[in-house]
């Protein structure tokens, strides 16, 4: 059975599964359009699968921002699997290259994508990241995905540096029926963490999340004031905060990368959610972030609906990626039977 065959398999048994792993399919569909006919156009050019054909997929690979050492580390397995399977039609290749995709995510760690709960008492979610990024969107939309999950949600404002930031997320607060905890813009972050973290207490909320201020102009008083509120937290909640979720733009490519790894040394980052991948043709970067940073995808936003941020699932994205190679196979298991 192919690894797209296996795929289907695998998400046909459960309604829920299968809504999901459609939102891939079409979150994904601008990158599929680019990535996919390219190594499509690539197989009906190329009739065995030698040198140059590595050569071209390998350009497609960097092309779609999958970042430059996860392409090296897939093409080495790629041609060690095609020799191993003996495979010399190209139109094989893309189930392998599938395959490989999955297992160079997850390197043998499972569960990447759980977030962490506290034993007990309120869990604390911190959310980082540049303005601009789509972060208080995001957290109006996991609060009401843990909502959906029967949780208590409470909110942060903590980002009270940017104009209309705590109105912005007081709206989300409302949209979604949660509390959200304010002072005036220009206060202290880590007062309203600290009012926050006690009402949280008081009031047995399962979780609070927090939004922080993006500023990366200067990375002293980022740290500075990141640091100041996790002690605050910390100082309330022993062990707190359990996330601290990085938000980043999917459409700022290798840009992205850059904000990561500037918010991963002044900050402990748990998790990443990567916003807006349905607006990328260059969907690769979340294997680039994962295989670079070591630090696991979270959650991806698959669109502009409540639901459309979906907890990253590397089955179900590869999945999106490759959709029409398993369309064209069922055809083909089609045609053969007639």
């Amino acid at each position: 059975m192919s690894f797209f065959k296996k795929l289907k398999d695998k998400f046909s048994n459960n309604v829920e599964e299968e809504q999901s792993t459609e939102k891939y399919r079409e979150g994904l569909s601008k990158t599929r359009t680019g990535f996919t006919s390219k190594i499509n156009d690539l197989v009906a050019r190329y009739r065995k699968v030698d040198e140059d054909f590595f050569e071209e997929l390998e350009e497609v690979l960097l092309q779609a921002d999958v970042g430059f050492e996860t392409v090296i580390e897939l093409m080495e397995e790629l041609r060690f699997e095609v020799q191993r399977q003996n495979v010399k039609d190209t139109s094989n290749v893309q189930s392998v290259i599938s395959e490989k995709l999955v297992e160079i995510y997850e390197s043998g760690e499972q569960e990447l994508s759980e977030l962490t709960f506290a034993e007990s008492g309120p869990t604390v979610i911190l959310m980082v990241g540049v303005n601009g990024v789509g972060k208080t969107t995001t957290i109006g939309k996991l609060a009401q995905r843990l909502k959906n999950e029967g949780k208590s949600v409470m909110l942060a404002a903590g980002d009270t540096f940017r104009a209309g930031a705590i109105d912005q997320l007081d709206v989300w607060g409302q949209r979604v029926g949660v509390e959200t905890i304010k002072q005036s813009e220009g206060s202290d972050p880590a007062a309203v963490m600290y009012d926050a973290v006690r009402a949280a207490k008081s009031r047995n909320i399962d979780v609070l999340i927090c939004d922080t201020a993006g500023r990366l102009q200067n990375k002293v008083n980022l740290m500075n004031e990141l640091q100041k509120v996790h002690r605050v937290i910390a100082r309330e909640i022993p062990g707190a905060p359990h996330e601290v979720l990085l938000a980043l733009d999917a459409t700022t490519g290798q840009n992205a990368m850059i904000q990561a790894q500037t918010f991963k040394e002044v900050t402990e980052v748990t998790g990443i959610v990567l916003t807006k991948l349905d607006g990328t043709a260059k969907g690769g970067i979340v294997l680039a972030i994962r295989n670079k940073l070591n630090i696991p995808v979270k959650f991806v936003g698959l669109g502009e609906k409540l639901d459309d941020l979906q907890p990253f699932d590397p089955q179900k994205y590869v999945y999106g990626l490759f959709a029409e190679g398993l369309d064209r196979e069922e055809q083909q298991e089609i045609n053969a039977d007639k």
